[in-house]
């Protein structure tokens, strides 16, 4: 198979099986975390993955994007990949023996071991993405993804690949590409050098199982409203107080279910 030409920032579209590499201008780094999306729609990578810090970390080989182009294994002369569903129902679900394909097509060179490479369906069903999940993610060597799109996926498949199925919450979407972009994103920043301040990822919410505490920066005063004088203070050890006590108020207030988990956690120390 010929290679595809590569163009500024994202490869050009071509009629191949081979996965297509965004933005790699420069050499990918061996051991590479790697996140590989199975997609009807792989022109909408890497969106907004392409951008910010998450963008100039790919394009300095920190982390890679592939995509497979799930229409490339689809059946007969229009390549299709969905059909009815089976007893009847609303809706088309994409095929077995097509997503099957294309998900052994993404892991020719991925480890087995699920721990080491896991395989995620991005639906509604699925279990919470937490901050704990994203840090799993990211400790393992890279990940595949499956888009789903329609009514779903034939149950089959999801069992014989051993696949994970993790929801953004209780709604739904037309597809898993921006479910998808924002499972990487979450996993991504918390790999070593891609946000360049440890620190950062230590203090934000959900991390000591709290949300995050109100931030403030310039001017002293907007509209009326002044910084929290402790912030001003220059005395860490108050900061660090108030700080603590802001994430304790608002988790109580806003997510009683983490301040009942978060008590739990505290009390079996």
């Amino acid at each position: 198979m010929t290679k595809p030409n590569k163009s500024h920032g994202r490869l050009s579209i071509g009629a191949t099986l081979r996965p297509r590499e965004l933005m790699t201008d420069t050499p990918r780094l061996a051991k590479t975390w790697t996140a590989k999306i199975v997609t009807l729609f792989p022109d909408a990578f890497p969106g907004v993955l392409g951008h910010s810090l998450i963008g100039k970390a790919l394009k300095d080989g920190l982390w890679a994007l592939e995509t497979v182009d799930l229409r490339m294994f689809g059946e007969g002369k229009h390549k299709n990949v969905d059909d009815t569903p089976s007893g009847g129902g609303a809706g088309m679900v994409l095929r077995a023996d097509v997503v099957g394909n294309a998900l052994a097509f993404a892991s020719h060179d991925a480890p087995k071991d699920r721990a080491r490479w896991p395989v995620i369906y991005m639906s509604p069903r699925g279990k919470p993405m937490t901050q704990d999940m994203a840090r799993r993610f990211a400790d393992a060597d890279g990940m595949t993804i499956l888009c789903g799109r329609f009514e779903g996926v034939d149950e089959r498949v999801l069992e014989h690949f051993d696949v994970e199925e993790v929801s953004l919450g209780d709604f739904v979407l037309t597809g898993g590409e921006i479910a998808a972009q924002a499972l990487i994103d979450a996993t991504v920043r918390l790999r070593p050098e891609v946000l360049g301040n440890e620190a950062s990822t230590e203090e934000e919410s959900f991390s000591n199982g709290l949300l995050e505490h109100p931030q403030y920066t310039r001017p002293a005063v907007w509209e009326g409203r002044e910084i929290p004088e402790v912030l001003t203070s220059g005395h860490h050890g108050k900061i660090a107080e108030w700080r603590q006590e802001m994430s304790e108020e608002l988790t109580k207030e806003r997510r009683p279910d983490l301040w009942e988990a978060h008590e739990k956690q505290q009390k079996s120390k």
